[in-house]
């Protein structure tokens, strides 16, 4: 199999599978070393392709995929409650970023897609006497979320705001959040 042929395959892959899938899955799969897959997948995103690199391996952005963010605001306690309202509609909780006055914007991959993930990456943070991120900015941050759906996306919502966890802007905060984010609100 050639490097064309190859990289084929690798978007084939990465097609058929929701979930993300590893570098060394892939050179398994494929028979090659995970440096060679490393490379094609920089050289598939260079032709365009949308493939993004999780802590859990790559995941290839289709249109049976919509994305939204999320502002939301929660202390520490209602961090496990808040996350699994995500997971259990079946959405990807890709990220958790905040936006600081002093330090901009800060971003960690998360890339949970269940209660269990949910319940690992608590415990994480636990064991590392580590802080969740949205402690810099008083339980405020954004969550970047994939869905199947629009319809996914819109329920996710409107129990976010039956919990009392989605928050609205603040003045100092990036504007296109704000107008997405107001939009949604105001229907």
């Amino acid at each position: 199999m050639n490097a064309i042929e190859r990289q084929e395959q690798i978007i084939n892959i990465l097609n058929e599978n929701y979930e993300s899938i590893s570098g060394t899955d892939l050179a398994k799969r494929l028979s090659v070393s995970r440096q060679i897959i490393v490379t094609d997948i920089a050289i598939l995103r260079a032709k365009g392709f949308d493939i993004t690199s999780t802590t859990k391996g790559y995941v290839l952005a289709s249109e049976k995929v919509c994305q939204r963010i999320f502002k939301v605001h929660h202390d520490k306690e209602a961090c496990e409650e808040e996350l699994s309202i995500f997971t259990d509609y079946g959405a990807v909780i890709v990220d958790e970023f905040i936006s600081h006055k002093a330090y901009g914007f800060i971003r960690a991959e998360l890339n949970l897609r269940s209660r269990i993930d949910v319940k690992e990456f608590l415990e994480r943070v636990d064991e590392s006497k580590g802080m969740l991120l949205s402690s810099m900015t008083g339980g405020y941050h954004y969550h970047t979320i994939i869905a199947p759906s629009v319809e996914v996306l819109d329920k996710i919502e409107n129990k976010l705001w039956e919990k009392g966890f989605l928050a609205k802007m603040l003045e100092y905060e990036p504007e296109v959040f704000a107008k997405d984010l107001s939009n949604r609100q105001n229907k």
